[in-house]
C-alpha cells in the first residue's frame, strides 16, 4: 500500500467530510467526540490551543490520489491537565532525574474521558497496517522533535492490547456506566435493585425533586439564553473544582450550532428559573455526561441532574448506556457499575520506561481486583448464584 502521511496544525485544513468518514465510518457506533465539527471546535474557539498547552499536529494517511485513509488526534502537550489518565507521578521521576517530560504527545479528545476509537481506520483489509502506520509515524514524529513519550488514552481494549503486543506500555483504570436493560420507565430499573437501596434511590429523588421541574433540550429547543445559563454553571463549577476552565463561552455556540441534534442540556427550574444544569451529549447508543453546575446547595440535585435525569432520557430514546464522566464511586449506589478503562503508552527514555513497565503491571492488578470487588456490591439484586 502506498501512502503518505501528514502531520496537520488545524484541524480546519482537513477535509469535514473525509475526517467524519475514517472518525465515524458507516457500521460503527457514533462517536460526537470524534467528529469534526467536535474536535474542530476545541481549537477554533480557544479550548485547545497552544496558548492553553494544547498545540494540534494530527496524521492524516493519504493515498497516491489524496483520499483520506486514516487520521490520528494528535497533540503536543506542555503539561498533563485535561486528560484523565494521571501521568503527573511519572514527569517528576524524570524531572528529578534530570530529563525534561514535557512536551509529551497525546492522541486523545481533549478535556473528554471517554472510551473510543483513536486510530481512526475503517475496516479493511489495510487497516491494522494503517494503524500501525499511524502509530510509528507518531513515534518518529515524538524522536524527531524530543518529546518524552507518546500517550494514547481511553481507547478500546482490542487496541489497548494490540499495541502492548507492539511494544506499548498497558495501563488500565476504572469508570462507571449505567446499562439499559430494556427497561420501560425507572421504576422498572428500581425494580432490579435490592430492597435497601431501592428505597434509597426513591428518597433522593423525592427530596431532590420537591419544588422543582425539569427540562431537557436538544435539537433546535437550545437557544443563546440556554447557553449563557449553562455557562455560568460551568464557570461556577470549573472555579470551585479545576482552577480555570478550558472552555469558553464560544465553545458552547459552536457545538450547538454543529451538533445541537447530539446535544442534551438538561435543566433543573425552581419557579420556572434554572437553578442546576448539565451537558450531555448524544452517541448512537450512548449519553455521554459532560459538565454540571449549580447555584443551589439543595441536597441530592447533583444525583438527580447529572444521574437520574439522564436515566429517564436514556430509557425513553432506548440508549443502551449512560456514561457519566470519569471517577466517582459513589455513582455505584446509583445503578452505574464499573468498566475498565485502558491507555497505551509509549516512553523514550529507557529506564523511565522499565519503571513505569513494572509499576503498570501492579497496577493492572490492583484495578482487576478492585473490579471484582466492586462487582460484588453492585445495588443490583443478587442471584442465587
Amino acid at each position: 500500500m502506498s501512502f503518505t502521511i501528514k502531520v496537520n496544525t488545524r484541524l480546519g485544513d482537513i477535509d469535514q467530510t473525509a475526517w467524519d468518514a475514517v472518525a465515524n465510518p458507516p457500521g460503527e457506533r457514533f462517536d460526537p467526540f470524534l467528529s469534526w465539527a467536535f474536535l474542530e471546535a476545541m481549537e477554533s474557539t480557544g479550548a485547545a490551543t497552544p496558548q492553553t498547552g494544547w498545540s494540534s499536529c494530527h496524521l492524516t494517511l493519504e493515498a497516491e490520489d489524496g483520499r483520506l485513509l486514516g487520521a490520528m488526534p494528535l497533540y503536543a502537550k506542555t503539561h498533563s491537565r485535561g486528560e484523565f489518565v494521571f501521568d503527573h507521578s511519572w514527569a517528576g521521576a524524570l524531572e528529578n532525574a534530570g530529563g525534561q517530560y514535557y512536551p509529551k504527545l497525546l492522541n486523545a479528545v481533549p478535556f473528554t474521558p471517554v472510551t473510543g476509537r483513536r486510530l481512526l481506520v475503517p475496516d479493511g483489509p489495510d487497516a491494522e497496517a494503517s494503524r500501525q502506520a499511524l502509530v510509528s509515524a507518531a513515534i518518529q514524529l515524538a524522536n524527531e522533535n524530543a518529546f518524552s513519550s507518546l500517550h494514547i488514552n481511553f481507547l478500546q481494549e482490542d487496541a489497548a492490547r494490540s499495541l502492548a503486543s507492539a511494544g506499548l506500555l498497558h495501563r488500565t483504570d476504572q469508570q462507571f456506566r449505567w446499562a439499559n436493560n430494556a427497561y420501560e420507565n425507572f421504576d422498572s430499573f428500581l425494580a432490579e435493585l435490592s430492597s435497601a437501596k431501592r428505597k434509597n434511590l426513591r428518597k433522593e429523588r423525592k427530596k431532590a425533586q420537591d419544588g422543582l421541574d425539569f427540562q431537557h433540550l436538544t435539537g433546535a429547543a437550545l437557544t443563546e439564553q440556554d447557553w449563557d445559563r449553562f455557562f455560568d454553571f460551568y464557570l461556577d463549577t470549573s472555579n470551585r473544582k479545576w482552577g480555570s476552565p478550558y472552555l469558553t463561552r464560544e465553545t458552547f455556540s459552536v457545538l450547538s450550532d454543529r451538533l445541537a441534534n447530539h446535544i442534551l442540556l438538561i435543566f433543573a427550574l425552581e419557579d420556572g428559573h434554572p437553578i442546576a444544569g448539565a451537558l450531555n451529549f448524544i452517541g448512537s447508543d450512548t449519553l455521554y455526561g459532560r459538565y454540571w453546575g449549580s447555584r443551589s446547595a439543595r441536597s441530592m440535585l447533583h444525583f438527580e441532574v447529572c444521574y437520574y435525569q439522564a436515566i429517564d432520557y436514556a430509557i425513553a430514546h432506548k440508549l443502551s448506556f449512560v456514561e457519566a464522566g470519569a471517577q466517582g464511586g459513589h455513582k455505584l449506589a446509583r445503578g452505574y457499575a464499573p468498566m475498565t478503562t485502558h491507555s497505551a503508552h509509549w516512553l523514550a527514555h529507557p529506564g523511565l520506561h522499565e519503571a513505569v513497565a513494572d509499576y503498570l503491571e501492579r497496577e493492572r492488578e490492583a484495578v482487576e481486583a478492585d473490579q471484582a470487588y466492586l462487582d460484588a456490591r453492585t445495588p443490583f439484586k443478587k442471584s442465587p448464584d
